[in-house]
């Protein structure tokens, strides 16, 4: 089996709809894909409506965290999307994504960069807004050659020129309401060094007492050394090791299924969940 636990549509900051991401993850040879749109679920009708016949559909979210200062991202999986508790606290997070972004283009205009907001609004297509939007403009205005070059302190790293912060969730607090939306919880790319600062081991061992599933280990923005370093504390604290592409579309170059999950540890994070059950594919429309 062929399990990429990550990915985003245009309901986030993708570029195929969650119907384009399901038959390209289905013509890539995936057996089982992951929509974890930023803070949304926006996407689950339309990627289970077009799901092909041998394409499993795991529902989830990227949920965006804050920890002592350093901003996580933390991936929940097959949660109940209409759970009162943690759809409130996603709806705050992502009602801030609109005026975080709007505080990015001014100070990028202070610094002399012409964009715009309608520019930027134009690039999310009515996905949640995020950094990668302002970044992409970025790169229509031929001010960085990527996006990823434009998540340096000099543009929108943390604490770089022109970000802005938005209210983020205490990643416990995304543990304890995850976990009451009976899902299952996993630390998205934790050694992802060139996007900033990283969440100290230390940190996640608490995560980790505090009902943290897993972390993922297999990423691009992982080097070898990073990944067999997280493999061994994940070992050590008895949390369980994913691989995914953290596929964008034409945003990033990565590609689906670049990098997979273990079918054992997909199966125990199906074993754990309550909240949804992975959604097998008929032959979409």
């Amino acid at each position: 089996m062929r399990i990429d636990l990550h990915c985003h549509s245009t309901a986030s900051d993708g570029t195929d709809t969650p119907a384009e991401l399901v038959r390209n993850a289905g013509a890539a040879g995936l057996d089982v894909v992951a929509l974890t749109d930023h803070d949304t679920t926006r996407g689950y009708a339309e990627a289970m409506a077009a799901l092909p016949e041998g394409l499993t559909l795991v529902t989830g979210a990227e949920l965006s965290c804050r920890v002592d200062g350093i901003s996580m991202h933390m991936l929940a999986y097959l949660f109940d999307p209409a759970e009162p508790a943690l759809l409130a606290e996603r709806e705050l997070v992502r009602d801030d994504r609109v005026p975080r972004a709007q505080g990015m283009v001014a100070k990028l205009n202070a610094l002399g960069v012409p964009v715009t907001w309608e520019q930027v609004e134009r690039i999310a297509a009515g996905g949640s807004v995020g950094r990668p939007h302002v970044a992409s403009a970025l790169v229509e205005l031929d001010v960085v050659p990527t996006v990823g070059d434009a998540f340096t302190e000099q543009w929108l790293a943390d604490g770089g020129r022109a970000y802005t912060p938005k209210h983020e969730t205490d990643p416990f607090e995304a543990i304890r309401l995850v976990k009451g939306a009976g899902g299952v919880t996993v630390f998205a790319h934790p050694a992802a060094a060139k996007r900033g600062r990283t969440v100290p081991e230390s940190a996640i061992a608490e995560m980790a007492a505090a009902g943290l599933d897993g972390i993922e280990v297999d990423h691009m923005d992982h080097d070898p050394d990073a990944r067999a370093r997280l493999r061994g504390l994940a070992k050590e604290l008895g949390l369980l090791v994913t691989g995914s592409s953290d596929y964008h579309g034409s945003r990033k170059s990565v590609a689906l299924g670049a990098y997979t999950t273990d079918p054992e540890v997909y199966g125990e994070i199906t074993r754990r969940s309550t909240g949804a059950f992975p959604v097998p594919g008929a032959g979409g429309v």
